[in-house]
């Protein structure tokens, strides 16, 4: 090569990856695959290790087929990853003691899954139709923003249903909302008399969101809004 032929200088090969770098980038980062995000919160070790095994079942798929070892696999490695003390401990316990049956007690469903109803888009920053492939993108936008709560009618049909949320892989949920969305669970409770009702409509929201004033403001005046419904308890549902 001539001393001035720069066809395939230093500059033009791609910088090596380190493997932190390699785990680090399926959460929020060129190989962004929510599913898979928990290899960066984990050490190095659990992220080799869960790698080893999953390329070889991968491996073993071919020949038997089998692809429930391969679910086992991820779901025991989320698990050991969010489970480590300190991570995602909650109380277990009503924030406040209901004092009535829940079968007498009309019920509302409030999430953090960002689902809504079709034709009614929250529209994130005034932005229509925004796809869950950009709002991936924008995940340090939605979380210095104020969330938009959407309220979906209890009779919204499957088909109707949308979701969009840039912090969790929404596969499962776009497939039925049930997952995390669960009407169709909390009208045949009513159905059968497990609750007393079904507070209309239920509320869900982007969670990824400013923190600070929604547990000071903003929270407090969606509570109020679930009570004007006539709701008398609410199940929570967080992503």
């Amino acid at each position: 090569m001539a001393p001035n032929d720069s066809s395939n200088s230093d500059s033009d090969v791609p910088a090596k990856e380190t493997f932190d770098e390699f785990r680090s980038s399926f959460s929020y980062g060129s190989r962004t695959d929510l599913l898979f995000k928990f290899l960066k919160s984990g050490s190095e070790q659990q992220a080799d290790d869960f790698l080893k095994e999953f390329l070889d079942l991968a491996g073993n798929l071919i020949d038997d087929g089998d692809t429930a070892p391969i679910v086992d696999v991820i779901v025991r490695a989320q698990s050991a990853v969010y489970s480590v003390p300190g991570n995602f401990q909650y109380e277990d316990k009503p924030f406040t003691v209901l004092d009535q049956p829940v079968s007498e007690s009309k019920i509302a469903l409030l999430t953090t899954t960002g689902h809504f109803a079709e034709g009614d888009d929250p529209k994130p920053f005034g932005m229509d139709d925004l796809t869950q492939e950009q709002v991936v993108k924008m995940t340090s936008e939605f979380g210095k923003a104020d969330p938009v709560l959407s309220e979906i009618p209890i009779t919204t049909t499957p088909e109707q249903t949308r979701v969009r949320h840039g912090g969790y892989d929404i596969r499962a949920t776009a497939a039925d909302r049930n997952v995390s969305l669960p009407i169709d669970r909390m009208n045949e409770f009513a159905d059968e008399d497990v609750i007393g009702g079904f507070a209309n409509p239920t509320f869900s929201f982007v969670g990824l969101t400013s923190q600070l004033r929604l547990r000071k403001e903003i929270g407090p005046a969606w509570a109020a809004k679930a009570k004007a419904a006539g709701a008398q308890a609410a199940v929570l549902i967080p992503i």
